[in-house]
């Protein structure tokens, strides 16, 4: 078996030592395996998509849930799979499809592990594989600071979600579904995935192989609604109507002055934008 490793070398830290021991497990059950290191953003979508036509049998990616993503858009709609090493600070997909922490079983499911197709989001003309969300979370993706991030792990998106919450209350987002029906809110969570964030769960009827996406509509503007919702989640209770709405949809035209977008836990941009699924875009090596 003939794998292309795309391995992010500052992925949770210095992760160089970690992709190397990777590299010789791989090798040891069996893979011929070609390292090729990222250096900047862009670098893993680029690695991915010229492993479409190189001989390779699988692509794995090792960093986090933002190197897989930037693998599955160079990959996305191509028959090579691909597999995660988890390297990152959070890794939700790891979390969603129990994909193994551990370096040792997840390079022996990485070989060994049989691929199944998986549904994609897009958003504009990049996909994604967790979710993509506008609000007050974005926003705290978008203050995050890389060296915070380093120094402290996944604490420094509760301290960006802070400054965000301190800083006023989020600005209206309209939703506008395929039937041309609207609907209206204080922040929107657009998922193909049930976990957010780590193993919070927004939209518990989120799936990876469902050919829709589940959309969370935040109803309620302000700090203290803000704040609700966030405790709700960090005790791991469910959000519930009146204070959210739940749609499933397979396209969704989000509009809102200047709001800030992230997807899969990078920034992404502003809105507006138009965010659909693609069915069974992406073969992924899973548990």
């Amino acid at each position: 078996m003939k794998l292309r490793l795309i391995a992010n070398p500052v992925s949770g830290g210095d992760a160089r030592p970690r992709i190397a021991r990777a590299a010789a497990l791989l090798r040891a059950g069996g893979a011929e395996v070609e390292v090729c290191l990222t250096q900047a953003r862009g670098d893993a979508r680029r690695l991915a998509a010229q492993a479409r036509d190189g001989g390779f049998d699988r692509v794995v990616a090792a960093g986090g849930d933002g190197t897989l993503n930037e693998v599955a858009n160079g990959l996305c709609g191509a028959p090579v799979p691909v597999a995660f090493l988890p390297l990152g600070t959070v890794n939700v997909f790891a979390l969603e499809t129990g994909i193994p922490l551990e370096l040792e079983p997840a390079c022996r499911l990485a070989v060994e592990g049989r691929p199944r197709r998986i549904s994609l989001g897009r958003i504009g003309d990049e996909c994604f594989l967790l979710m993509a969300s506008a609000g007050w979370d974005a926003a705290a993706v978008a203050r995050l600071r890389p060296a915070v991030k380093r120094r402290i792990g996944r604490l420094a998106y509760g301290v960006a979600a802070l400054e965000v919450l301190l800083a006023g209350p989020p600005p209206a987002i309209a939703a506008t579904l395929a039937d041309g029906s609207r609907r209206s809110g204080y922040g929107v969570v657009v998922s193909n995935a049930r976990c957010y964030g780590g193993t919070y769960v927004v939209t518990p009827a989120a799936s990876l192989e469902s050919p829709f996406l589940e959309v969370c509509l935040f109803k309620r503007g302000g700090r203290l609604a803000m704040l609700g919702y966030a405790l709700r989640l960090a005790l791991h209770r469910p959000l519930l109507p009146p204070a959210v709405e739940f749609c499933r949809v397979e396209r969704v035209e989000l509009a809102g002055a200047g709001v800030p977008v992230q997807v899969d836990g990078d920034a992404w941009g502003t809105l507006p934008v138009v965010v659909s699924c693609q069915a069974e875009a992406l073969a992924v090596v899973l548990p």
